[in-house]
């Protein structure tokens, strides 16, 4: 039996992070395993959104981290050929009067005081950075001139090839069939393509995350949710990559927006999604009413888009807590398995540094953001991460 110092399950955008940093971090010994190919499953259908924006203050540290990654990508990796594929277009953010108006005024003050390069706009200065929304509803606008979007499959590719680089084994098409166990402690992984030893394995399965309860007998709350992404196109208005990402919580489904394509629009929905009974990435079907529903907001908001027609669409996967929030770092009773699972949206724009934090835990490092908040524990004493605009919006 080969055996390996770590192995890791998935090679999603965080499970690739994650080898990457265990190679940054001096782990020689690193096997990565994953069901399919690098980044092919829920990592392939992320929007790409980058931002530093979140009610939860824990989050805002992950992704200022973060975004210092994907702001110097190419140098991070060592490699003068990686790209992130960033369009640094700037974030807005906007409520008018309502009950999102407070949350978002104490999430904007709570970035200032983290150190978060963050300007207030009048309506008309978000007029003039995003010339096809109207704004006369506007009581609030955060604008984040320091974000914007980027490929997260090419960032997951990109991490595990540096990975690869610093001597990590990643074997695709390989099926993790349950982990094995001495008492409570890891001692190996049981596989299609055979068995390996290891003392240390990392689980990044993202909505699979279900199989490691059943191997570990632990309850790890997960819900699978199904969301849908539209991208429209209208003759009469681009959404050029010059102009910002929009999160809309004036609108009923809190809608995100970005430029695709440099001319088409992006938008889909920030609520609680469509919960599916079996862990499946499957393109779902995107219903009519859906559509409607969803393009009688958009032309609420951008009103030369009432004509607009559907150029594509699809669906996506979340990994959903109860709080919508990850679960980061070791389980308890159990000796060598660390988890980040739970992302629920989040992932890509965490990635960086999640993948860091999880390979310093892994390896007995004290790590740069503490793990206890993001505790399975919180969802037995009540100390949640739940975000100030509800579930299913930007935690």
């Amino acid at each position: 039996m080969n055996s390996y110092d770590v192995v890791v399950i998935g090679a999603g955008v965080i499970g690739s992070s994650v080898a990457f940093q265990l190679s940054k971090l001096g782990a020689k010994n690193v096997l990565v395993l994953d069901r399919g190919t690098i980044g092919a499953g829920t990592t392939s259908q992320s929007s790409g959104i980058l931002r530093t924006h979140y009610s939860v203050k824990e989050n805002v540290e992950l992704a200022r981290k973060s975004w210092d990654v994907f702001n110097n990508f190419a140098s991070y990796l060592g490699d003068e050929e990686a790209s992130c594929g960033l369009v640094k277009c700037g974030y807005m953010i906007v409520a008018s009067e309502g009950d999102k108006l407070e949350p978002l005024r104490a999430s904007l003050n709570q970035q200032k005081e983290q150190g978060i390069p963050l300007e207030l706009l009048s309506a008309q200065q978000a007029k003039e950075l995003l010339p096809i929304a109207r704004f006369d509803d506007a009581a609030l606008i955060g604008y984040e001139p320091e974000a914007g979007f980027a490929d997260a499959y090419l960032v997951a590719t990109s991490f595990a090839r540096a990975a690869r680089r610093g001597g990590v084994t990643i074997r695709e098409n390989a099926t993790v069939n349950k982990i094995l166990f001495e008492g409570n402690k890891v001692v190996g992984v049981s596989t299609s393509i055979g068995d390996f030893a290891t003392s240390m394995v990392i689980s990044t399965q993202n909505i699979w995350t279900p199989e490691l309860a059943g191997w570990t007998g632990c309850k790890l709350p997960i819900m699978p949710e199904r969301h849908a992404v539209l991208a429209l196109e209208c003759e009469a208005a681009k959404y050029t990559f010059t102009m910002p990402v929009f999160k809309d919580l004036a609108s009923t489904g809190m809608l995100y927006y970005r430029s695709y394509g440099g001319n088409q629009m992006l938008v889909s929905e920030g609520v609680v999604g469509e919960k599916l009974s079996t862990t499946e990435t499957e393109q779902g079907d995107i219903p009519m009413d859906y559509v409607v529903e969803v393009g009688a907001q958009v032309a609420e908001r951008f009103p030369e888009y009432e004509t607009a027609g559907i150029a594509s669409s699809w669906t996506g996967v979340y990994d959903v807590t109860p709080d919508w929030n990850p679960v980061l770092g070791k389980l308890p009773g159990i000796e060598g398995l660390v988890v980040g699972y739970g992302f629920s949206g989040h992932g890509f724009k965490l990635s960086p540094t999640v993948g860091r934090v999880l390979a310093q835990e892994a390896l007995g490092l004290t790590t740069d953001v503490s793990l206890k908040p993001y505790s399975i524990e919180r969802f037995e004493t009540g100390e949640l991460l739940t975000g100030k605009y509800g579930l299913g919006a930007v935690s």
